[in-house]
């Protein structure tokens, strides 16, 4: 499983910046995405800026993150995210969210040719 890290960029470098995000500080490359600036908030995998995010999306991620942590500690408490996720969708969201045109479900009536 990839996990990305949301980090925000505190300074630019060539090819590179500085961000922090979930207690630490890194130097990150920074080639795949265009004219990054501070203050951007960006998604970081193995040390390289992946994506550019808003700060909603950045809280999302490190909540899951944080459900993620806690589960692998052991806690107990809630596992209920505070945004919702996919697996919660019904089929037709899911279809909508990828841009898919509507199911038409096994149940749904099929119209007459006669």
């Amino acid at each position: 499983m990839c996990i990305g890290i949301p980090m925000q960029i505190v300074s630019i470098e060539p090819g590179h910046a500085i961000c922090r995000g979930r207690g630490e500080q890194r130097r990150v490359r920074t080639l795949l995405v265009a004219e990054p600036s501070v203050g951007d908030w960006v998604l970081v995998f193995i040390d390289s800026v992946r994506e550019r995010i808003d700060a909603r999306r950045a809280a999302e991620i490190d909540a899951t993150l944080d459900l993620l942590a806690a589960a692998q500690a052991g806690a107990e408490g809630s596992t209920a995210a505070a945004f919702a996720l996919p697996s919660a969708a019904s089929t037709q969201e899911l279809l909508a969210l990828c841009g898919q045109p509507p199911a038409r479900l096994a149940h749904e009536p099929t119209e007459s040719t006669s």
